[in-house]
């Protein structure tokens, strides 16, 4: 049970919430939408940590992406030095912030298979009459 986490997916998991709580009271960019941390994967040598997000309301829309995008990248220096502060690492990783698409491809499937079920539902309705 000792072994079940890595020291590299403990690491992401304390960087997340200081992420999270950082970008949220500390970045003050006005590009940047509501971002929700949903995962930090650290690299093996803690050379990199790639963190994936999502904004609130975004709705694929391209520029704001972009905007976001942007904001993020401008900040990660600022959130390395404080993260620096607040978890006590040897090495801190470099950030590289990542657009996470699973939360909108997973919405995207929901939404087929419900279409689905009820274009199934319609053809079981008019075999039936």
């Amino acid at each position: 049970m000792a072994g079940e986490f890595s020291r590299t997916s403990r690491i992401g998991d304390q960087l997340q919430k200081e992420l999270a709580s950082l970008i949220q009271f500390e970045v003050k960019d006005p590009r940047l939408g509501m971002v929700t941390i949903n995962e930090v994967r650290v690299a093996k040598d803690l050379g990199y940590a790639d963190i994936y997000y999502t904004v609130l309301g975004l709705d694929d829309n391209a520029e704001r992406l972009a905007e976001n995008q942007a904001a993020l990248d401008s900040a990660k220096n600022f959130l390395r030095h404080r993260l620096a502060k607040e978890v006590k690492l040897r090495i801190m990783p470099h950030l590289r912030f990542h657009y996470d698409t699973s939360v909108v491809n997973g919405a995207r499937m929901s939404a087929l298979i419900d279409q689905a079920l009820r274009k199934d539902q319609k053809n079981q309705d008019s075999e039936e009459e």
